[in-house]
């Protein structure tokens, strides 16, 4: 999911934003790559030209073109066009690394798996929280996600500083990038 505007960031197309000499997407896309993903797929949208210019020239990457309707209505119309499993991916994920990928897909079942971290990793981070997502009131969404056919969906708490850094306000982007300096890249 890389098509939304980024304005509470206010450093133009969020996906594009460089945290430690990378942009974002980037280093969800590497991610992906050194995982056990074989397709990968990029929803893009008229608010992020330059996104969907950068996406449609990587030979690895299939784009879906949405309107930039919202968050949930993209990521349907996108999900729409996919056979499940569908592992969805925000374009805000800095820290993501192929080995969480994997280990988030090992704990994967028939059910969508949704993945969300403590609200206290979060705070303990200095990180932003989104106090309308909140999940039995001690969870966040981590923007990480198991799409399947059933109507059912399971919540998994994983508490990783990698799924906890969202970068949505500039705070978030000296915190991830502080943090990549410590975790590095990778596992």
């Amino acid at each position: 999911m890389c098509g939304g505007r980024g304005t509470r960031l206010g450093a133009g197309e969020k996906p594009l934003t460089s945290i430690g000499g990378r942009v974002l997407v980037d280093r969800v896309l590497t991610a992906l790559a050194e995982s056990q993903i074989d397709t990968t797929y990029a929803t893009i949208s008229p608010h992020s030209p330059e996104t969907a210019r950068r996406l449609r020239a990587d030979p690895g990457v299939t784009t879906i073109e949405t309107p930039g309707a919202g968050y949930v209505s993209d990521l349907k119309q996108a999900l729409d066009a996919l056979e499940p499993p569908v592992l969805t991916v925000v374009a805000d994920l800095p820290l993501l690394s192929g080995a969480l990928v994997d280990a988030i897909l090992d704990r994967h079942t028939e059910r969508s798996l949704a993945v969300c971290v403590p609200i206290g990793r979060k705070r303990a981070l200095g990180v932003s929280v989104d106090e309308t997502a909140i999940v039995a009131g001690e969870w966040l969404p981590s923007g990480l996600n198991v799409v399947e056919r059933a109507d059912t969906t399971q919540y998994k708490a994983i508490d990783s500083i990698r799924l906890a850094v969202n970068v949505n306000r500039p705070r978030d982007a000296m915190i991830g990038t502080r943090l990549l300096e410590v975790l590095g890249d990778g596992s």
